[in-house]
């Protein structure tokens, strides 16, 4: 399973900050014409005048396509006739935008709103987790974090992947802000007791877990230590040399 991600259609390069999906986790795949567009991911197509794509009649699949600012109802209402998902005004919010997207025909089954690992339910509209019904207070990088390793629960995620589609960065930094966001969401786990979730694995990178390790030393469970003797080696013990001392 992917992350959930989008087509941005539109002369503009990338989405202005209300309609950038990457805030809720999304991937953001930039086309300016429509034969570039890839099947089976929704589209986000510019309408504000300008920025339009001058083939956007061509689109083969408008059932998985919204156009967003279309301030005219007479307008939204046409291109909705015409076989778009959704036509919408330029006033919309992200938790909005990302809902229209997923109940786009067939998507649902494509991306996810939830994802589980073990008792943590994983909300993609709210970007958040929940343990027994209480939120856990994640911020978008840490809740993108864990999202991502939850894609692929059977192997561990390494350092280079997750700075690239959790950061969008190709080169590592030189800070250790993987690292920092880890040991944050560890944290903020470890409140619900549930820090077990995210693991390093041995082989470098990261990883979740189903179900809390069992091979954690418990100091306070230990008994006493005593020392043991060998039935070999009897204990001896000194008698107590009481004789007179000679004066010889």
């Amino acid at each position: 399973m992917e992350l959930a991600e989008y087509t941005w259609l539109s002369v503009a390069p990338e989405p202005p900050g209300r309609w950038d999906l990457r805030m809720l986790a999304w991937r953001l795949h930039p086309e300016f014409r429509v034969p570039s567009i890839r099947r089976g991911i929704p589209i986000l197509l510019d309408w504000r005048i300008g920025y339009r794509c001058s083939d956007w009649a061509d689109l083969p699949c408008k059932q998985s396509a919204i156009a967003v600012g279309v301030e005219e109802p007479e307008v939204r209402a046409q291109l909705i006739g015409e076989g778009f998902g959704d036509a919408l005004p330029a006033q919309v919010a992200h938790i909005e935008l990302a809902a229209r997207l997923l109940k786009l025909e067939g998507l649902e089954r494509q991306i996810p709103r939830q994802q589980r690992i073990g008792p943590v339910t994983l909300d993609l509209f709210h970007r958040d987790a929940q343990v027994k019904g209480q939120w856990v207070g994640l911020h978008p990088r840490e809740f993108a974090l864990l999202w991502r390793l939850a894609e692929t629960p059977h192997r561990p995620v390494g350092k280079q992947e997750l700075l690239r589609d959790v950061w969008r960065l190709s080169h590592e930094p030189e800070t250790n802000s993987l690292e920092v966001h880890v040991s944050r969401l560890r944290a903020k786990l470890a409140v619900s007791n549930v820090g077990w979730i995210v693991r390093t694995h041995e082989g470098g990178g990261y990883c979740v877990g189903t179900k809390p390790r069992s091979d954690v030393l418990r100091v306070d469970r230990a008994g006493p230590i005593t020392q043991d003797y060998r039935p070999e080696q009897p204990r001896i013990t000194q008698p107590h040399d009481s004789r007179e001392p000679r004066y010889d």
